[in-house]
This record gives C-alpha cells, sequence and structure tokens, in this order.
C-alpha cells in the first residue's frame, strides 16, 4: 500500500506540472492547448542537446548539470511557448474557438514530426541517468533520485502558487481570467499578461521533461502525446482553470492510476486513466476545485 502511494505521488507530479500549462492558458484565454504536451517532449530534446554537448559528466556532478540544464531548458521551452502563442494562437483569439482548437491540434504535430525530422524516429538515451542509494519509508522503497525530482517539482509548484497570489502579474492573470473585456478596461496589458502566461507553463511542461528523461533514461518524438493527454485529464479532475486543482488533479491521478494498474494490471493503466477521464466530465464537468461560471459576451 505505501509503495502504491509513493508510485503515485511520484508520477503525479510530473503530471502536476503539465497539467498546470493547461489550466493557466484554459484559464485565461479558454484555449486547450494540444501542443502543451509536446512542450514536455521538447524539453527532454533539448535537456538531452545541451547534456550531450557537455561531453561525459562525472556522476559526482551529475545533479549539479541536471539543474543548470533544468533552468537553460525552462527558458528555452518557455520562449518556444510564447513563439507559439504568437504565430499559432494570437491571430486567431477572436476566431471560433473549434478553428483555434484545430490549430492547437496542427501544432502539436508540427512539434513531433519537426523533432522527429531533427532528431530522428528511434528513442535516445538520456546523458544523465540520475541513479542513488535507495530507502525504505513505511514499508516503500524510496530512491534518492525520487526524492530529488518530488523536491523540485514541490519547489516549482508551491513557487508559481505564491507568484499567482502574491504578484501584480499574478492578480492580472486571475482578473483576465474572471473578465477578460473587464480588465482591458482597467487599463491590464492583456497581451502581455497572455504572453507570461504562455511562458511559465511551457517552461514547466520543459523542466518535467528533463526531469522525466534524467529519471526514466530514455526519450522519444512521441512521448509528450501520451502524458499531454493525461495532464490535460488531470486539469480535469482538479478543476481546469484552477492551479491549486491543477496540482491535485495531477496527484490524484498518479494515485489513481497506481491503484488501478494493481487491480487490473499495467496494460489497463491507459484505459483506466482515460476512463476515469469521462466518467468526470460525465458526472463532474468542473472538476474538484472547479467552479460553473457564465461565460461574458
Amino acid at each position: 500500500m505505501s509503495q502504491l502511494i509513493w508510485n503515485g505521488l511520484f508520477v503525479g507530479s510530473f503530471y502536476a506540472l503539465i497539467a498546470l500549462g493547461y489550466s493557466m492558458v484554459y484559464g485565461i484565454i479558454k484555449l486547450l492547448n494540444f501542443a502543451h504536451g509536446d512542450i514536455y517532449m521538447l524539453g527532454a530534446f533539448i535537456g538531452f542537446a545541451t547534456l550531450s554537448s557537455f561531453g561525459i559528466i562525472p556522476a559526482s556532478m551529475s545533479i549539479t548539470a541536471l539543474l543548470l540544464v533544468l533552468l537553460l531548458t525552462m527558458i528555452i521551452t518557455g520562449g518556444i511557448g510564447v513563439g507559439i502563442e504568437r504565430l499559432a494562437y494570437r491571430p486567431l483569439r477572436n476566431s471560433p474557438r473549434l478553428a483555434v482548437l484545430i490549430t492547437a491540434v496542427g501544432a502539436s504535430f508540427t512539434l513531433e514530426y519537426g523533432v522527429s525530422a531533427l532528431a530522428g524516429p528511434n528513442p535516445r538515451v538520456f546523458p544523465v541517468r540520475l541513479q542513488g542509494q535507495t530507502f525504505d519509508v513505511l514499508g516503500a522503497r524510496i530512491s534518492a533520485p525520487q526524492i530529488v525530482l518530488m523536491v523540485v517539482a514541490v519547489i516549482l509548484m508551491l513557487s508559481l502558487n505564491s507568484y499567482i497570489q502574491r504578484t501584480s502579474m499574478g492578480r492580472a492573470m486571475r482578473a483576465i481570467a474572471l473578465d477578460p473585456k473587464g480588465s482591458l478596461l482597467m487599463g491590464i496589458n492583456v497581451n502581455k499578461v497572455i504572453t507570461w502566461t504562455f511562458f511559465i507553463g511551457s517552461a514547466l511542461a520543459g523542466a518535467a521533461g528533463v526531469m522525466a528523461g534524467a529519471y526514466y533514461g530514455k526519450i522519444d518524438f512521441l512521448m509528450g502525446f501520451i502524458i499531454g493527454l493525461k495532464a490535460f485529464t488531470a486539469a480535469v479532475i482538479g478543476g481546469i482553470g484552477n492551479i491549486k486543482g491543477a496540482m491535485l488533479g495531477g496527484l490524484l491521478l498518479g494515485l489513481l492510476e497506481a491503484f488501478g494498474s494493481q487491480w487490473l494490471g499495467g496494460e489497463w493503466r491507459d484505459v483506466f486513466t482515460f476512463a476515469v477521464l469521462i466518467t468526470f466530465l460525465t458526472l463532474k464537468p468542473t472538476g474538484l476545485l472547479g467552479e460553473r461560471v457564465t461565460e461574458r459576451v
């Protein structure tokens, strides 16, 4: 039982980091950015390319190098997210939502097969593989790399929550989520806030990609597709558009997956996940922390 809980929380922390980007973007401009999972994939490949350029990294320096690459990747993927918003989404901001949704799917395939063309379709072995001592905690075997990655994920999530609650930009994000037109009349630079939202969400997804590559040891150009859908599921569970809901939804989805795989078998893992998505959309489409809102026209 303890091992299942720990495994679920560990995987759920990755889902939560990516789900935050979905929720932030949807909360502000009501866009389901299906290219967001592929930003996670880009983060893994950017980390791979950067670490490979370092040559052989001593084991004693692996965590330091990984953290430096993590910060660099967050900046790059954040910039890529901003570029996608400028080129693909901003020109269609006043278009029907179906057009924007189709554009998001197109952006997703462009990123996937662009990386496939540049890096090749075959999986790559990540240059740094986190390894370390394991500990027995309340009957669960926990490794040092898992602790490091969990701590980094928690720090990123708490930092984002504090930023949203305590800064002027965070207040502007919440204002636009409530009333975009009213925020514009109040003098808020809506385009700047949306750009910054895409930067933060994409940076977190890129960080998750580097962490996944370092932990699992293998990356490929399709790795963002399924985890992107699972992060969307996590956002729906928590209440899409709600920052704390995205964190809660990610951790809860990780736990549901862990216990579902134990009960039904690992081959049913993805089936169970998307069955949970359908259940929430049917019974509680607003999610656990989401609120039903009336759209302003």
